[in-house]
């Protein structure tokens, strides 16, 4: 079995098997502990036939609860199948599954008490200056990740990507100059648009006109249904001429300032879970994973 002390000695085999090094680790230990504790309580206190205490019994594949995390922030990082996990913790894969959907809720909890989860709706102004309260500029853009080919042809049709040419889901992603995920939109087909996503999932009437937004030209025509907004987007070369010199220079500028989110997109897919083919099933799995993938990068953000 993996054993928690071997991995937190060397700093790079703890992040390359965890996403974190072993500062980060430990600082979020005692959180996960609080969470594990308080699941538990919740889950036996309508229980009056029960005679153990918190904590006894069988022990199972991952006694302590450092294994704990290890245990379900390896399976992020690396994201081993099932069989693999049984492997390395000697159990059956069946038995890998349940753990990973039990600790994946405990870990979800243990980063929503860090304040570090993004925002999941923008329902008013308001609720865009709590998600960015010291933002001067923002950056949007959307990611996609694979999937494998659903069996159902009306879902083949729906998660179709034309830009990836493969079966995708997508997300939209707000951060700001520090590369924190602010926002995350929940998970849609590949096939839906950037912006017709972002006017459905954070309209722009909800953003406060002087904040500046960098965009990418999948939000064309942003100008003209929302006019007065700040944005800096480059521009579309036209089919009958070419840019100028200058209007090249501009665009190139402005890519080089809009490079922030495509980093913050990259610290979320440092996890394998999020750049692999995603294979599980269970319903509305796909977006946890990339909720808790965001939450461990503005974890790692804040702790640095």
């Amino acid at each position: 079995m993996l054993k928690v002390e071997k991995v937190l000695k060397p700093t790079r085999l703890c992040l390359a098997l965890t996403g974190l090094n072993p500062e980060e680790f430990l600082s979020l230990l005692p959180t996960f502990t609080e969470s594990l504790n308080h699941f538990k309580r919740n889950k036996y206190r309508n229980n009056p036939k029960r005679q153990r205490k918190l904590g006894g019994g069988r022990k199972g594949i991952v006694p302590s609860i450092s294994d704990k995390l290890f245990f379900i922030l390896f399976y992020y990082k690396c994201y081993p199948t099932y069989d693999v996990l049984a492997f390395f913790y000697g159990c059956n894969r069946s038995n890998a599954m349940r753990r990973q959907k039990y600790l994946t809720g405990i870990l979800e909890a243990t980063l929503a008490k860090n304040l570090v989860l993004p925002k999941r709706q923008l329902r008013n102004v308001e609720d865009f200056l709590k998600a960015f309260p010291e933002a001067r500029e923002v950056f949007i853009d959307a990611t996609e990740r694979p999937i494998q080919r659903p069996k159902d042809r009306d879902q083949q049709k729906a998660n179709y990507s034309g830009k990836k040419h493969r079966h995708t889901r997508k997300n939209l992603i707000i951060s700001d100059k520090k590369k924190r995920i602010g926002f995350l939109s929940r998970t849609v087909e590949g096939k839906q648009h950037d912006f017709t996503l972002l006017k459905a999932l954070a309209p722009p009437r909800h953003m406060p006109l002087k904040i500046k937004k960098h965009l990418d030209l999948g939000f064309k025509g942003w100008d003209d249904q929302f006019p007065g907004h700040r944005i800096s987007q480059p521009q579309r070369k036209p089919r009958t001429r070419n840019l100028s010199q200058t209007v090249k220079e501009q665009n190139k500028r402005k890519s080089g300032i809009r490079v922030l989110v495509e980093h913050a997109i990259g610290g979320i897919k440092r996890f394998r879970i999020t750049t692999d083919v995603f294979r599980n099933k269970l319903k509305g799995f796909d977006d946890q994973a990339i909720l808790i993938s965001s939450g461990l990068w503005n974890y790692h953000l804040a702790a640095r």
